[in-house]
C-alpha cells in the first residue's frame, strides 16, 4: 500500500497559521503590558527565535510524513510560504488593531518613537523630524504590510535553504 504525499502547501498553512498566532499573541501581550509604547524589544526576539525553529521544524515533519525523503525544493515552498502565510495572518490582525480596535494606537506609538529620538542629546529636532517621516512612511498599512510580507518570505527562504540542505534526501 502506498501512503498519500503530503503536499508542501499544506503543511506549510498549518504552520504558517502557527507562526502567525503566535506573532498576533506576542503583540496582544506586549499592547496589554504596555512594553509597545514603552519601545521594549525583547518580546520581537521571541518571534525572531520562534520563527527558523517552526520553519526547521516544518520541514522536518514533512520529510518524516514523505518517507523520509525531502527534495530542496519542497523545503524552500515550505518555508517561503509559512513566512508568507504567517505575514499575511499578522497583517490581517494589525489591520484590524489598527482600524477597529485601537485607532489611536498608532498615533501613540510616533509620539513615543518621536520622544525616544529627542531623549538623544545628538538628535536636533530638524533630524527628528526628516527620520519621523520615515517612520511614517513605514508605518503606513500598504507600505509596513508589503515590507513584512517580503521580510518574510525572504527569511522563510533563508531558513529553509539552510534547513533543505541540511535535510534534503531524494529517492
Amino acid at each position: 500500500m502506498e501512503t498519500q504525499k503530503m503536499t508542501p502547501g499544506k503543511f506549510a498553512m498549518n504552520y504558517g497559521l502557527i507562526l502567525g498566532l503566535v506573532m498576533i499573541a506576542i503583540a496582544v501581550v506586549t499592547y496589554v503590558t504596555g512594553m509597545a509604547l514603552e519601545g521594549v524589544q525583547w518580546p520581537q526576539w521571541l518571534y525572531y527565535i520562534i520563527f527558523p525553529v517552526v520553519v526547521i521544524y516544518a520541514i522536518s515533519q514533512y520529510k518524516k510524513s514523505n518517507g523520509n525523503l525531502l527534495r530542496l525544493g519542497e523545503a524552500i515552498k515550505i518555508g517561503v510560504l509559512i513566512g508568507v502565510i504567517s505575514a499575511i495572518v499578522y497583517v490581517i490582525y494589525g489591520l484590524i488593531f489598527n482600524y477597529i480596535i485601537d485607532p489611536e494606537f498608532m498615533d501613540l506609538m510616533k509620539e513615543a518613537v518621536r520622544d525616544k529620538m529627542l531623549e538623544n542629546p545628538n538628535m536636533t529636532e530638524e533630524i527628528v523630524d526628516q527620520s519621523m517621516s520615515m517612520v511614517e512612511k513605514f508605518m503606513d498599512p500598504i507600505v509596513g504590510s508589503s515590507i513584512w510580507i517580503a521580510a518574510s518570505a525572504f527569511f522563510g527562504l533563508i531558513y529553509s535553504l539552510i534547513g533543505g540542505l541540511i535535510m534534503k534526501k531524494e529517492e
